[in-house]
């Protein structure tokens, strides 16, 4: 990701914390200058038909959730506005970008914050454009001493990019006096703060345990400027999903397996620990492995169609349909 947004007013950069060295800041959009060619002035897009061009991947990628690309096309549409402002010298504002992403397993949370980190690179606003996802487990630590140095490694991961933290709520536990999640909480808003300009932190989870942790931890929710909800999928887009998933790795479902694959979203969601897309994957990995299993020991006379096609029997298997019975 490239160069950041940078107040006019104060010039500098904020003042490094927590230990982690602020980096210098790049130069801002400019409008161009005239072609010697032909002396016209190019249009400017301030990173418009690139961001247009991400968008368009996400909405590729993802099947189903209007509202969260509404919300994101939105985001976007600020920031090259905001850069369109800089370059014709008018007042701009630094746009609050630290977010929160709420849903159940497998909406595209953490696709959707890849994406993010794209744009925010493509615009300036972050130097590499990458992600580093983690959980509690990777910024507390065990003992007194232990959780500054790891969650600080993680931060210094994270500069110039994206830092998303997977069930963040884990990270306040109040019943527990000898828990460090604490002392990982302060260091994060101190740098969440002071290093605005050179980290963007998307904080995700299950929408009433993030609003919990919000009311036990109001300096987290001051941050956040984006809360942003990710639906379920329904039946039709969990199908959807699965087409599009056998394509990406050259397999496909006759008649009969779609079919049975229907029924299998049916029952699968309304058993526990339904995951949304990520159970779709498993099931597929799982039909994958019967299939495979039906065809050794006459694999040498199977072609590629065989080799290609999922039948009704490589899910009619699963334990799914036993335990809706």
């Amino acid at each position: 990701m490239n160069t950041r947004w940078q107040n006019p007013n104060t010039g500098g950069a904020p003042a490094p914390s927590a230990g982690i060295a602020a980096p210098a800041r790049a130069a801002t959009d400019q409008v161009s200058e005239p072609d010697a060619r032909n002396g016209t002035t190019p249009t400017p897009s301030f990173g418009e038909a690139e961001v247009l061009a991400l968008l368009a991947e996400l909405d590729d990628e993802l099947i189903g959730l209007a509202p969260v690309k509404r919300r994101i096309r939105d985001i976007a549409a600020l920031l090259v506005v905001d850069a369109a402002r800089r370059a014709h010298g008018l007042a701009s504002a630094a746009p609050g970008l630290h977010m929160c992403f709420t849903g159940n397993p497998g909406t595209g949370k953490t696709t959707v914050a890849m994406k993010m980190a794209s744009i925010l690179h493509r615009l300036g606003y972050v130097r590499k454009g990458h992600l580093v996802a983690v959980t509690r487990d990777d910024l507390v630590g065990q003992y007194i001493g232990h959780t500054a140095p790891k969650t600080k490694e993680v931060l210094k991961r994270a500069m110039g990019g994206v830092l998303f933290i997977d069930e963040a709520y884990y990270l306040y536990r109040p019943e527990n006096e000898r828990d460090y999640g604490q002392e990982a909480i302060e260091i994060l808003l101190q740098v969440m703060e002071n290093q605005r300009e050179d980290l963007v932190v998307i904080l995700a989870g299950y929408k009433d345990r993030m609003t919990t942790f919000f009311e036990c931890n109001p300096g987290f929710s001051s941050r956040i400027a984006h809360h942003i909800d990710f639906p379920d999928y329904d039946d039709a887009e969990l199908m959807q999903i699965a087409q599009k998933m056998l394509v990406n790795i050259g397999y496909r479902f006759d008649e009969g397996a779609q079919g049975a694959f229907v029924r299998y979203i049916e029952h699968r969601r309304r058993q526990p620990h339904f995951a949304n897309a990520r159970s779709v994957r498993n099931a597929l990995d799982r039909a994958r492995l019967r299939h495979a299993s039906r065809l050794f020991g006459q694999i040498g006379e199977a072609d590629a169609a065989r080799l290609s096609t999922l039948e009704a029997t490589d899910i009619l298997a699963s334990s799914v349909f036993a335990q809706a019975e």
